[in-house]
């Protein structure tokens, strides 16, 4: 039986067990899993929270990671500006990107969702309102969730990933993990 670890990766922590690139001591994610021969399945950069997957089987990794299984992946997402309603059809039918042509995503704007806050707090204009939009994608390009709204008109302000495939932070707050049979 295959272990799976769902974590709720806080803000400002590496997806790795380790910091060998920086003088500074960052957050990883030995700072909060002590499990042996786990291993992050995918990414998820320092300056995005939410769910990131660990387990200690090869294949179950490859086809949570590989985009080739297009394994759903939803981020609730808070991005300057008021969404409109093109900006939406343009997500929905994919945006170009420097490295090409993204997979059409499934997009809408949602009430700002009932989650922690986020620490440090993040910027806010007063000049300029915000939104939230959920974003689901089936692929996993570098940083693909904010090229896209950036693409759109709407530069992200915060990023959560709430699910992957069936699995989801619910019931997670940020830096708790649980364990799951697979």
């Amino acid at each position: 039986m295959s272990r799976l670890i769902l974590f709720n990766k806080p803000y400002d922590m590496l997806s790795q067990f380790t910091d060998r690139n920086s003088p500074t001591t960052r957050a990883t994610l030995s700072d909060r899993i002590a499990i042996p021969r786990v291993y992050p399945a995918g990414r998820l950069d320092r300056d995005s929270e939410g769910l990131l997957l660990l387990t200690d089987d090869g294949r179950l990794q490859a086809r949570i990671a590989d985009p080739k299984f297009k394994l759903p992946k939803t981020y609730l997402v808070q991005v300057e500006g008021e969404v409109s309603d093109d900006a939406l059809t343009s997500l929905r039918s994919g945006v170009l990107l420097k490295d090409g042509m993204t997979r059409p995503a499934q997009a809408e704007r949602i009430d700002p969702p009932d989650i922690w806050p986020r620490d440090p707090p993040i910027r806010v204009r007063q000049t300029v309102p915000d939104c939230w939009v959920r974003l689901t994608i089936r692929e996993g390009r570098n940083r693909q969730v904010r090229h896209m709204t950036a693409a759109v008109g709407h530069p992200t302000l915060r990023l959560v990933r709430w699910s992957i495939g069936d699995w989801t932070l619910e019931g997670l707050s940020p830096g708790q993990w649980r364990e799951i049979q697979v």
